[in-house]
């Protein structure tokens, strides 16, 4: 006989957005995870007399900036000298964290896999449990047109080799008994609906999606921007609470007087039914909060006939929606992310496909689009530029 099952006490998710330092090599993110670590400790100092705190979640960016981004480096470069590995050092410093409050902590870094492939970089997302240890780890499968990570599409057949080619290899959920189930995305994964919507059909109850950049963030009259927007959308589609915290304003470099505030804030928390719980415009070294009420959702999805919407997908109506494929898998399976203005050609023939297959209809008069703007950085000017963090405090 199958033991009674014990109910998800509610609980306190918290969501920090600290001032970041862009880094010039991994041991920087040592002063990043200084100021995070401070943050934690005020948030949970002031947050915890309502609720236990059970959820800390990190925005993209936290630990390391946008440097590989904002410089167009060459990823071999980034993935060298720059990212982590999950676990690591980083993530013990977190654990020790997550231990000392009896809390999990979700957050995000640009990592290694060489288990997958070696001289790449993924976007990872990955929770941390109360024991402080890694618990959950999960690729980042959309990227904007100025990211060059590695994607799991961009190694598609390795990925599936190893993982198989089922939604639970690009979009795992972790399920606990404490916090509920819990899938991750991050920024641009967000921008397509197929991603929670995967997430949720795979049991997950709470979708943590960090970070994302003006004007996604400030656009309209609304607060929150199309982000706001999106997620509200990701909510009350798939009854399911949205996490979503925005990174602090940016330093480029350590000679910069002061940062960038590239993200425009507006972090905030949606409960399932797409119900703004918590908002904050400001974003320097700031905190929301809200109490997560894992029973509730589930008697939301399995009392009521009307609102909770997957219960009624016609799923066999979509089945050959996506037979022919738009944006090309494999692309750095034998050859690593090129440079942003590369890049964009990739995408602009994926616009000419979609024209060609009638999705979209051409204008009458075709005016030149964007295009990259910024200098390409070479190894040899980034050794050269990289002297700016001479004097920035380092691991021995």
């Amino acid at each position: 006989m199958n033991e009674k099952k014990q109910p998800v006490a509610p609980y306190q998710c918290i969501a920090i957005s600290p001032i970041t330092h862009n880094i010039s090599c991994r041991a920087d993110i040592r002063r990043n995870l200084d100021n995070i670590e401070m943050m934690i400790d005020a948030a949970i100092g002031i947050a915890d007399i309502n609720m236990p705190v059970k959820i800390v979640a990190l925005p993209e960016g936290a630990l390391t900036g946008f440097g590989d981004e904002a410089f167009d480096l060459p990823h071999r470069l980034c993935a060298d000298e720059f990212f982590i590995d999950i676990p690591g050092t980083e993530t013990d410093r977190l654990g020790a964290i997550a231990k000392k409050y009896g809390t999990y902590i979700i957050f995000q870094c640009k990592a290694r896999l060489p288990e997958v492939i070696k001289d790449r970089f993924f976007n990872i997302l990955a929770v941390i449990n109360p024991e402080g240890k890694v618990v959950h780890k999960a690729a980042k499968n959309h990227i904007w047109c100025r990211e060059r990570s590695c994607t799991p599409h961009d190694v598609y057949d390795r990925w599936v080799e190893l993982f198989g080619d089922g939604i639970k290899a690009f979009y795992p959920v972790l399920k606990t008994d404490d916090i509920g189930n819990i899938g991750t995305i991050c920024c641009s994964d967000g921008e397509y609906p197929e991603a929670v919507r995967a997430l949720a059909m795979n049991g997950a109850e709470v979708v943590y999606r960090p970070s994302e950049a003006v004007p996604m963030t400030i656009s309209g009259s609304g607060k929150g921007g199309s982000w706001m927007v999106q997620n509200r959308g990701h909510a009350e589609f798939n009854s399911v609470y949205m996490i979503c915290p925005n990174v602090g304003p940016v330093y480029p470099h350590p000679g910069a007087e002061f940062p960038a505030n590239i993200s425009g804030g507006n972090s905030h928390i949606v409960d399932y039914r797409g119900e703004i719980m918590a908002h904050q415009n400001n974003n320097a070294n700031t905190m929301i909060s809200a109490i997560i009420d894992i029973e509730a959702l589930r008697q939301f999805r399995t009392m009521n006939l009307n609102s909770n919407w997957l219960k009624d997908l016609r799923t066999e109506l979509f089945k050959h929606m996506y037979d022919k494929p738009i944006y090309p898998k494999n692309l750095w399976l034998e050859r690593e992310p090129v440079h942003h203005k590369e890049a964009d050609k990739i995408y602009r023939q994926s616009i000419q496909n979609l024209i060609d297959r009638g999705i979209y209809t051409a204008p009458a008069a075709q005016h030149p689009g964007v295009s990259y703007t910024g200098q390409i950085t070479t190894e040899e000017e980034w050794r050269k530029m990289a002297h700016l963090w001479d004097n920035f405090l380092k691991e021995p």
